[in-house]
């Protein structure tokens, strides 16, 4: 806060620092001493306009309240110094010694308080709203309203939920006042939760001035698992190391959610059914409870068996990358790849130094069907033009645990051509990695009859029948079945992720290499439409 102070025909400003929502007294002292060149050992006295003294216990609070203009004299000065309201001042100003000064606290027009009920209620139809549509935020809220507490365990599942959303909104560093919201939030929805003896009744919590409580050791926790990172990057089930990506937790706010016996009985019902119609709807009701399975370690190796409906309906991956995001999102790579990014990343791959490889699939992906290489043992248009990309963002260098492999090799990362003559049993059986890639079956590389999405030896069924359709389905699917990215292709990706999809854009850790190359395309489009 800036605050003005006068002394005779002097103006200045004296800066002051809120710490925790406090104005410090001394330092504002010492800061009056230093811009007026008052003698360090001088006693000042601070009254306001009516002549009351103003002592430290009271001055950040009457500080706070709104602008006030402080005039400064000292007895040698007073003289000199016109008062516009003389009887603003007590006879015992004067009383001091010659290095005694005079302030006076002339108020202006204050602010408004902050109405701390209205912010309470907005805090706790903040946390009513996370716990309804979190999964397992219907049990904190039941357990409350039957027993009027909280045991530590569902205590701890509150702030779970509770952080994982604040992260989701605000990022992995949430500021004081958001942490703070939430804490109120929740003191405010529990208030058999809220402690008595402390000043603001959330402390425990979060305590602003010193950083701690329950939902400040949450977020230190998550952070130092972040910064160890996941403990293999080939588990389908592991957490990304970054602030975003497949692996982060999300908050979904979905209506018609079965939970209970209800959501078995749904489940059961999956199993048998083979009305397409059915099935699309009872997974879409039971999606939140799918999230839970799917967050969880120990149970998300089974969620293939326990939905087996992703292994022979196309259109599952689509519908449950589409609750967890939206419409919008969904459709970011079929709407924007060709007018925005395919030109300019062929554009870009040529300037790479060329080889046999990278060679053919430029001359791939700016041939159209139908021209001549349609025998040629390449892809076609669509997935040549996706390749290149990841020739323009290799795979990183590589460790003693993942040694560095070529843009060539890492291609057979992404997808896999398997002629449709040949078993796909047999395909699967002699396949190493677990982590999701495109399974391109039919007679050519340029003719493909099917697309399957890969995940853990099993074969999901693409919806597209195109290749930029059957890619944008293996993309998603590392969202759907939270799977960490494959480490040789983490980069092209993340760039998909971040440039195209727009998804946790600012949190997601991006190389040099992604952010360089986004800029160049990036540019390059904003000329070109200009």
């Amino acid at each position: 806060m800036l605050v003005q102070v006068r002394s005779c025909q002097q103006q200045k400003y004296v800066k002051l620092d809120e710490v925790d929502g406090r104005f410090d007294f001394m330092q504002f002292h010492e800061k009056v001493i230093e811009r007026f060149c008052l003698p360090p050992d001088a006693k000042v006295v601070y009254k306001d306009a009516t002549g009351t003294e103003v002592d430290e216990d009271i001055f950040s609070d009457l500080v706070s309240q709104g602008n006030v203009v402080l005039t400064v004299l000292s007895n040698d000065e007073f003289s000199d110094c016109s008062l516009s309201s003389p009887s603003e001042w007590s006879d015992s100003s004067f009383s001091s010694s010659a290095s005694t000064s005079t302030i006076l606290l002339d108020e202006v027009p204050r602010k408004k308080p902050r109405v701390e009920g209205v912010d309470a209620e907005s805090a706790k139809k903040l946390i009513e709203a996370v716990l309804g549509t979190s999964s397992g935020g219907e049990e904190v809220l039941q357990e409350y309203h039957t027993t009027q507490t909280l045991t530590d365990a569902t205590r701890r599942k509150l702030v779970n939920i509770i952080v994982a959303h604040m992260i989701d909104k605000h990022g992995q560093l949430p500021t004081k006042a958001v942490r703070e919201e939430y804490a109120l939030g929740i003191v405010t929805a529990f208030p058999s939760l809220k402690d008595p003896y402390s000043k603001k009744g959330y402390e425990h919590f979060y305590d602003a001035a010193s950083s701690t409580g329950y939902i400040s050791w949450r977020l230190k926790t998550i952070q130092r698992k972040i910064r160890r990172g996941p403990a293999s990057t080939s588990s389908p089930t592991g957490f990304s190391s970054g602030g975003g990506g497949p692996n982060f937790r999300r908050s979904i706010i979905l209506e018609q959610q079965l939970d209970g016996d209800a959501c078995q009985e749904a489940i059961s019902l999956l199993n048998h059914t083979t009305d397409t119609s059915l099935i699309f709807q009872k997974m879409r009701e039971t999606f939140q409870h799918r999230r839970k399975l799917i967050n969880d370690p120990d149970k998300s190796p089974d969620i293939l068996s326990i939905f087996p409906r992703f292994l022979d309906t196309k259109g599952l991956v689509n519908q449950d990358f589409t609750l967890l995001f939206d419409d919008e999102v969904s459709t970011r790579l079929l709407q924007k790849w060709d007018p925005m990014f395919r030109y300019n990343v062929i554009k870009e791959a040529k300037r790479l130094t060329p080889t046999p490889e990278l060679r053919q699939m430029v001359q791939s992906a700016e041939s159209p069907p139908g021209s001549d290489l349609d025998e040629a043992p390449t892809y076609d248009q669509e997935m040549a033009s996706l390749l290149l990309l990841l020739y323009l963002l290799p795979p990183p260098p590589g460790g003693s645990k993942c040694p560095k492999i070529s843009a060539s090799d890492a291609v057979e990362r992404l997808v896999v051509f398997h002629k449709s003559c040949c078993s796909l049993e047999e395909h699967l059986q002699n396949q190493q990695s677990q982590q999701p890639y495109l399974l391109a079956v039919g007679r050519q590389k340029r003719k493909i009859d099917n697309f399957y999405v890969s995940v853990d030896k099993r074969l999901i069924p693409c919806q597209a029948s195109r290749s930029l359709g059957a890619f944008d389905e293996l993309f998603k699917a590392h969202f759907v079945f939270n799977v960490s990215y494959d480490g040789a292709l983490v980069n092209f990706y993340t760039f998909l992720q971040t440039t195209v999809y727009n998804i946790d854009m600012g949190k997601m850790k991006e190389s040099p290499r992604v952010r360089d190359l986004r800029a160049k395309l990036l540019n390059q489009e904003i000329l070109l439409t200009t």
